[in-house]
This record gives C-alpha cells, structure tokens and sequence, in this order.
C-alpha cells in the first residue's frame, strides 16, 4: 500500500515537472496605406478544450478621453471593469446585439462598473454617452490564444499546445482573415496575415 502510494506521488510530481508541449506563433500583419498597423487581434479561433474565464477581471481605463487599451481581447466569459480616470464624468454603453444592448450609466473620477461578455465570437463597440468620440471593443474569444498587433503589425502568441489550428485576424476597418497553421511541440511557428 505505502509503495502504491508513493508511485502514485512520485508519479504526480513528474508530470509537473515535464515541460508543456507548446509552440510560439508569431508574425506580422500588414495592411495596404495603413496609417498604423495596431490593434488587430490575430488569434487561434478554436483550440481543443473548455477555458474558464478568469476569476481576475479585466481592466479598461478611460483616460484622457479615450478606452485605453482601444482594443481588448478576452476568453468569453470574463468580467471587465470599466475604470474613470478622468476629472469628468463619463458613461459605457454598447449598441451590439450580442452583448443585450447595455448601458453602464454614468460615474465620476475613481469608480468603476463591470460588465461580463459572455458570448463567444462577439466583437462589441463600447461608447461613452457624455463623450460621443471615445469608441474602445471588445473581443470575447473562445480560448486565451490571441494577441494584439503594435504599431508595426507584429504580434506573439505565446503557449500554444502542439496541433493545427485556423489563425484569425479581426479588426473594425478590415474583412476579417485566416491562415491555417500547425504548432510544433516547441518552437516557432510563422503566421503572417494581409488584411484588406
């Protein structure tokens, strides 16, 4: 019984020490007369698996009049906290479908309301009533493979488990496209997309 027991504990802690099997995508987007090529959440658009949202929420800052990050990519499911970091007020609403048209109100400098984005594929606008040219969105994903672009287009997806898998590339101004690639057990894969 004790030698089971240890097998089976020894057993364990090997399997925490093998090094998970995941590659690296990485890449570059580019879009023809660009004034810049960030904000483009390239992604892995069905991995194998559930992933829970995050207990932890996600945070959008609205400073200086504007949703910072503009762009956010989360796993469907996940709370986000809207945050007023100005000295006036301001307000978060969506007019998407998809997210039941809501609408946060409006509070001052240092409070913060939280909406969850449940459903997964949905891109959302998010506004300001009081600021009609803050406009930030938000992207509930089903897995936690994505990243953004930077000025340059580049992006890395870090973590991603061995397999094949169709990569997505989503902004507003842009037909969404897709390439599909195959991540080795450890390496790097690339992913280089051409939006239109």
């Amino acid at each position: 019984m004790k030698r089971t027991s240890a097998f089976l504990a020894l057993t364990a802690l090997t399997a925490l020490a093998l090094p998970a099997l995941a590659g690296t995508i990485k890449g570059r987007i580019t879009i023809p007369r660009a004034r810049t090529l960030a904000d483009v959440v390239v992604y892995v658009d069905k991995a194998p698996g559930t992933f829970p949202a995050p207990k932890a929420h996600a945070v959008i800052n609205q400073k200086d009049l504007a949703f910072v990050p503009h762009v956010m990519p989360i796993v469907a499911g996940t709370t986000v906290d809207f945050l007023n970091s100005d000295q006036v007020l301001h307000n978060v609403f969506s007019p998407d479908k998809c997210v039941n048209k809501f609408n946060l109100g409006t509070w001052p400098k240092g409070e913060v309301r939280s909406y969850t984005f449940a459903n997964v594929g949905c891109a959302s606008v998010v506004l300001c009533n009081v600021h009609p040219e803050m406009e930030g969105f938000v992207l509930a994903l089903q897995n936690p493979f994505y990243a953004v672009t930077d000025k340059s287009g580049l992006f890395v997806i870090k973590d991603v488990p061995e397999g094949r898998y169709t990569i997505k590339a989503w902004n507003r101004k842009y037909l969404d496209v897709t390439q599909d690639v195959a991540v080795p057990k450890e390496g790097d894969v690339p992913c280089n997309l051409a939006l239109k």
